[in-house]
């Protein structure tokens, strides 16, 4: 054991010995929260030091993934594994299959699951960690694709991968330049820097990626207005001619306080709800059963398209303090509606 490592450890062992008695009486030194910046300034360092070192091998390893038409097999043994597993999550939810596998499990029956046209992302900070130096044999025998995020460019992994990329730091975060805290956090980075790169490069929409989520705060985000409305003879529809008995009757069927008045080609040209019947029994009186629809509509009512998210819906009625929107098409033809019931059950609200 080298002079500098007995030296951490004997101070470690000594403060260790030292936090004895009750810990409610341990007051946070005021040096707390410069250890602390001091931390995150190292490792937001170490990730710009990185970026400014991006080039060819980063664009070939997009190219790799690009071409795979098979699944990334993630790997990585210890807290690099952490960071792969975090690094094949954010992939598959972002349009690539991918998964992690530890590199021991490989060692052991799972290459079964590995075909020619998968793709192997490799993480280790040393490059020479014995279980992935162990795998390298099979994964390039199989004929596997290689990808390597390593901090050592002259290592074994790095050697045998079709594509390194540079993680190297300077030093960790951790005050004994032991525990792997820079050199994770850069390595998670460029996992994400791969991910949303190939994302934006495959053209992944919206509703792409809320496939990938279907539950959970994610997915009630990512639901279209198409996946909830209600269509067809749900709809409230009368003509623009329509009289007051036809829309009263129509409101009534229809229980949803209002209908859509339609021209004769479909185009959606307004609506009357509860409150536009009040006020025209007010303003005409007598006369009231003699209008048409067309007297007693609201025009150009607020309306969004089928593709939208359900989330914008939602954002529109609360603007406009409306409870009901009209979906419609190119042409501006009724296609459904939604109201709030139908975004609180699809768990928006």
């Amino acid at each position: 054991m080298s002079s500098e490592i007995s030296q951490a450890v004997d101070q470690v062992i000594s403060q260790a010995a030292a936090c004895t008695g009750d810990q409610n009486d341990f007051q946070p030194p005021s040096h707390i929260l410069d250890h602390a910046r001091q931390v995150l300034k190292t490792e937001a360092d170490a990730i710009l030091r990185v970026s400014d070192r991006l080039g060819r091998s980063f664009e070939e390893a997009i190219v790799l993934l690009w071409n795979c038409t098979g699944k990334v097999v993630v790997t990585g043994m210890g807290k690099s594994g952490h960071i792969g597993s975090k690094i094949a999550a954010t992939l598959a939810s972002t349009g690539t299959p991918a998964f992690f596998v530890h590199p021991a499990e490989l060692r052991h029956g799972d290459f079964g699951m590995l075909e020619e046209r998968d793709l192997v992302i490799a993480l280790s900070s040393s490059g020479e960690t014995t279980e992935i130096k162990l795998v390298l044999e099979p994964i390039k025998r199989q004929g596997l694709k290689l990808i390597a995020l390593t901090g050592n460019l002259n290592s074994t992994l790095a050697r045998n991968a079709d594509v390194t990329i540079d993680v190297s730091i300077e030093k960790e975060a951790c005050p004994l330049n032991l525990a792997p805290t820079t050199s994770t956090t850069v390595a998670l980075a460029m996992g994400d820097a791969l991910a949303m790169v190939l994302m934006q490069e495959k053209g992944i929409e919206p509703e792409d990626f809320a496939r990938s989520h279907p539950g959970g705060n994610l997915g009630a985000k990512l639901i279209t207005v198409e996946s909830i409305m209600r269509s067809g003879i749900d709809i409230p529809i009368v003509a623009y001619t329509s009289t007051h008995a036809q829309v009263l009757e129509e409101i009534s069927r229809k229980k949803l306080g209002f209908t859509a008045v339609c021209e004769d080609d479909g185009r959606l040209r307004g609506i009357i709800t509860d409150g536009d019947l009040r006020r025209a029994m007010i303003k005409h009186r007598d006369q009231v059963f003699d209008l048409k629809a067309c007297d007693m509509m609201t025009a150009n009512p607020k309306t969004i398209s089928s593709d939208s998210l359900a989330a914008q819906a939602l954002k529109l009625m609360e603007k406009h303090s409306i409870s009901d929107l009209m979906i419609v098409d190119n042409r501006h033809r009724p296609v459904g509606l939604i109201d709030l019931k139908d975004l609180l059950r699809a768990g928006i609200i």
